[in-house]
């Protein structure tokens, strides 16, 4: 059995890393390159870093980043936030990246998709999707949640996945940054939807949200942000906890 990954995520805003509770009222939460080469020490499995700076220079910024988290780690990371063209991600790959995330310019472009994989291979395309539960179900929103869409979540991952789209990370807006645990049941169904693998974002507050969303949820990665930059749950405590509740976990 493949083992399950634990991923802290990093959003970066003006080159610090940040975190809010529903996308809102954002805290400092220190050097992103810093935080990342500590995760990578304590042994996370991948790494994410998003950035929500808003600037036009978005390329040039995103490509420092990853030039300096290449310099800085030995383990794979995502990068995403504002990536819009086959040229972004070109650059990214370039500068250090082993994947790259992409979300509302998906949406907005779903050949976009289809162009990164063929360019560059789907095993380094990451379809984010934020969704909420509204009454009818669960649809996609962009721009942190702050637009809503007439996407169905359902729908637009296997759209995704079909043209191609390597993993699929999903970010229930409800729970994110309330520590409350993760959208299991929607995260489940994406597992039995989909071929590819399912990373669970949003809700993470405990050791034990993380063995609900590896069995109930069936995700293949947890990822995680403030409890992870504020101390709450040591890396390798997870782990251990995990791997003493036979769910398979890489070690160091």
């Amino acid at each position: 059995m493949l083992a399950k990954r634990i991923i802290p995520c990093l959003d970066v805003k003006d080159g610090r890393t940040v975190k809010g509770i529903n996308f809102v009222n954002l805290r400092d939460a220190g050097d992103p390159v810093e935080l990342g080469a500590a995760y990578s020490r304590q042994g996370a499995d991948e790494l994410v870093f998003l950035d929500i700076t808003a600037t036009h220079e978005k390329r040039k910024t995103l490509a420092e980043l990853a030039r300096h988290v290449a310099a800085e780690l030995n383990i794979p990371f995502t990068i995403g936030g504002g990536i819009s063209s086959v040229a972004d991600v070109g650059v990214l790959l370039e500068s250090g990246a082993d994947k790259v995330s992409i979300n509302s310019a998906a949406v907005r472009n779903p050949d976009l998709i289809n162009d990164l994989s063929k360019e560059f291979g789907s095993q380094c395309i990451v379809l984010a999707i934020d969704a909420k539960q509204m009454e009818q179900g669960w649809y996609v929103h962009l721009n942190g949640g702050r637009i809503p869409t007439e996407l169905e979540l359902f729908a637009w991952a296997r759209e995704g996945t079909e043209r191609g789209a390597g993993e699929i990370l999903f970010t229930s807006m409800d729970h994110d940054g309330t520590k409350q645990g993760f959208a299991l049941e929607a995260t489940a169904r994406l597992s039995d939807l989909l071929p590819i693998p399912i990373i669970a974002s949003g809700g993470a507050g405990t050791m034990e949200h993380f063995k609900q969303v590896f069995t109930t949820g069936k995700a293949d990665a947890g990822l995680a942000a403030s409890i992870f930059h504020f101390g709450e749950i040591p890396i390798p405590s997870l782990k251990n906890y995990l791997a003493g509740q036979g769910i398979t976990m890489r070690i160091i």
